[in-house]
C-alpha cells in the first residue's frame, strides 16, 4: 500500500523518539493530521520553543531558560548539598517528591567504556570545580541503580572522599535496572530521605 509521502516522512521522524515505535508514531501522525489547525500550529510552536528556548544551566547543566536553572536561582536552596544525578529528567523526578531542598549535578549519562563513554564525556571535572568555588558538605549521589550507574557511583566517591566531603547515596528501594525518572514519585521521595553513606 503507498503511503503518502509527507506522512510517511512524519511518521519516520516520529519513531526515532525513544519509546515510540512504527505503530505509534503513525497514531500520532494521523492524530496530528486530524486535529484542527490552531491545536496543531500550537504543537509545532511549542516543540520550536523547547529547541529554541531550552539550554543548559552554566553551574549544574539541568534544563534552563536562562544562564541559570530556577534551582541554581533560588536562594532558599541548601547550596552546602549536591544531588549528582544522570540526566535532566532524573532532576525532574526528586523535584516532584518535594524531599529535597539542595543543588543538583547533572552528569549528561553514567560511565559505560564498552559504549565509549568515559569520565571526560561526562560533567565530572565540572562537578570537581564546583567543590573549589562552593561550600559543599555533602554530595548525594543518586544514579540509577544498574551497573553503569553503580560504576559511575563508585568512580565519584573515590574522587570525592578525599576532598573531606560527605558522600551518600540515595536508599535503595529503587529497582535494580530501573530508571529514576519512571520511578514513582513516593519510591523517590523515600529513597531521597533514606539515602546512606557509601
Amino acid at each position: 500500500m503507498q503511503i503518502a509521502e509527507p506522512l510517511l516522512l512524519a511518521i519516520e521522524e516520529l519513531s526515532k523518539l525513544p519509546g515510540i515505535g512504527k505503530k505509534t508514531a503513525q497514531r500520532l501522525a494521523l492524530h496530528i493530521i486530524k486535529i484542527d489547525d490552531d491545536k496543531a500550529r500550537n504543537l509545532f510552536k511549542s516543540l520550536e520553543e523547547l529547541k529554541t528556548k531550552i539550554k543548559f544551566c552554566s553551574r549544574c547543566f539541568n534544563l534552563s531558560e536562562d544562564v541559570l536553572c530556577v534551582v541554581c536561582s533560588n536562594p532558599k536552596r541548601d547550596t552546602t548539598k549536591i544531588c549528582v544525578v544522570e540526566e535532566a529528567s532524573d532532576v525532574i523526578a526528586i523535584e516532584k517528591t518535594h524531599e529535597y531542598s539542595g543543588l543538583y549535578h547533572v552528569l549528561g549519562g553514567a560511565l559505560s567504556p564498552l559504549a565509549g563513554v568515559t569520565p571526560d564525556s561526562l560533567k565530572i571535572k565540572e562537578l570537581l570545580e564546583r567543590f573549589k568555588k562552593e561550600d559543599i558538605k555533602e554530595v548525594i549521589l543518586a544514579l540509577n541503580p544498574d551497573t553503569e550507574g553503580e560504576t559511575t557511583s563508585l568512580y565519584l566517591a573515590k574522587l570525592i572522599k578525599p576532598l573531606n566531603i560527605k558522600v551518600t547515596r540515595i536508599a535503595r528501594g529503587l529497582p535494580i535496572g530501573g530508571d529514576l525518572e519512571f520511578a514513582g514519585e513516593a519510591t523517590v521521595g523515600r529513597a531521597m530521605i533514606n539515602r546512606v553513606s557509601i
